[in-house]
């Protein structure tokens, strides 16, 4: 699944880790013409039920064509994980930095409107506008209505594409757009700001006052829409999303479990910011958190980062999220960059790895490939009565002492 925001389906499709290098799949499903056809007639009176007016339904499903091509994006097993490095490196270079510094001075007043009605900071507009569609310079090639309505007929998930697709038809049926005009990701993310339809019915706004929610053609439209919805999750305008900090020498990794605490018990704990100097004194709880490992950078997150994972719920996404709307606002890079050495792992290696380690007496549930809570807590607790650093993370020394071989 591409780059764009899920909102929603991410509950359903992004694992604790991200996936590259794509594996080989098994032999797709196939569905008959008439099959399809059974199952569009069907979609469309649920439509017609849920308050489509008929002429839309009729109209756009008559239109609708199987796309095999989404089966395929859907089906597609991710082989390799995606280091922090690798990931943050794509995300956030600078290219993205300058050109978001460029958007950033190009739509001032309107960022700074969306601002005051929604608490949101232009940076943080500017930085989900570069990630999900790199500045509105690609928004998918997909037929919405087609690609939807392929999803909803596949078993796996009808319930959530059959309500993503009458959401897509409402659209249209508000006139938003016009059907051969509704194109997005394989998974029906739309627009600018990559909006799910449910999302896109609830939290879309018109903010030009042209009558229509157009998140395509319309950035007013697409940046106030981002603003509401994560006005809606609970924005906090007053703070930041959270910042890079420094560990104290043999501090403890155990404290990186997603526990949160107040900034002050942090401050006793011995971290400061990047640059050394103390933690603001504000009344403010944030979590630890340590994409790399012990070896890599260190972040406080505050409120605001949740919110961000509301959005897409990565750790990854959160990170970069906040990372490009300060380098957008000027700041520098990290002050400890993540390493370029750290291993790939496929999903066939975090299996050995949750077995080995289960063998050991230290479970992560039944092994399923991703490097989630409870496998991070396994490697930590073996890490701890090993004597190793624990902070949960597979690295090199870990996979070594357990007789893992890394990927690359």
């Amino acid at each position: 699944m591409p780059g764009p925001v899920r909102h929603a389906l991410t509950a359903l499709f992004l694992p604790a880790l991200l996936f590259t290098s794509q594996a080989s799949m098994a032999e797709l499903p196939t569905m008959t013409d008439a099959a399809f056809a059974e199952c569009k007639a069907g979609l469309q009176d649920k439509a017609v039920q849920a308050g489509v007016s008929a002429d839309t339904a009729s109209r756009v499903m008559a239109d609708v064509s199987y796309l095999e091509r989404v089966i395929e994006l859907d089906r597609r097993q991710p082989e390799f994980t995606t280091t922090f490095a690798d990931y943050l490196n794509r995300r956030v270079n600078e290219s993205r930095i300058s050109k978001g510094r460029e958007m950033l001075a190009e739509h001032k007043d309107l960022l700074a409107r969306v601002t005051r009605e929604t608490g949101v900071p232009a940076p943080y507009l500017v930085a989900f506008w570069g990630l999900e569609t790199n500045y509105g310079s690609y928004f998918g090639k997909m037929q919405v209505p087609s690609a939807l309505t392929t999803l909803a007929c596949d078993p796996r998930r009808t319930t959530f594409f059959t309500e993503q697709l009458i959401a897509a038809l409402r659209i249209i049926d508000e006139g938003a757009i016009p059907a051969e005009q509704m194109e997005g990701s394989w998974a029906g993310a739309m627009g600018h700001v990559q909006f799910m339809p449910t999302v896109f019915l609830k939290h879309a706004v018109d903010a030009d006052g042209d009558g229509r929610r157009d998140l395509w053609n319309s950035l007013p439209d697409a940046m106030m829409s981002a603003g509401k919805f994560l006005e809606s999750m609970g924005w906090d305008g007053d703070y930041r999303w959270g910042r890079e900090v420094l560990l104290p020498e043999n501090f403890d990794f155990s404290q990186a479990d997603g526990r949160r605490l107040p900034l002050a018990e942090w401050r006793k704990l011995g971290i400061t910011d990047a640059f050394g100097n103390a933690l603001a004194r504000e009344p403010i709880e944030a979590a630890l958190v340590v994409p790399s490992g012990h070896q890599g950078p260190a972040f406080l997150a505050y409120s605001n980062f949740r919110v961000i994972m509301g959005w897409n719920r990565s750790e990854f996404y959160a990170i970069a999220v906040g990372h490009l709307a300060d380098r957008v606002a000027g700041a520098g890079g990290l002050q400890n960059p993540p390493p370029e050495d750290q291993p790939a792992l496929s999903r066939d290696q975090i299996m050995q790895l949750q077995e080995t380690l289960s063998a050991k007496g230290y479970s992560s549930g039944e092994p399923d490939g991703i490097l989630g809570s409870n496998t991070r807590k396994a490697i930590r607790q073996y890490q701890k009565a090993e004597g190793l650093i624990a902070d949960g993370f597979p690295s090199g020394q870990l996979l070594q002492a357990l007789d893992i071989q890394a990927g690359s």
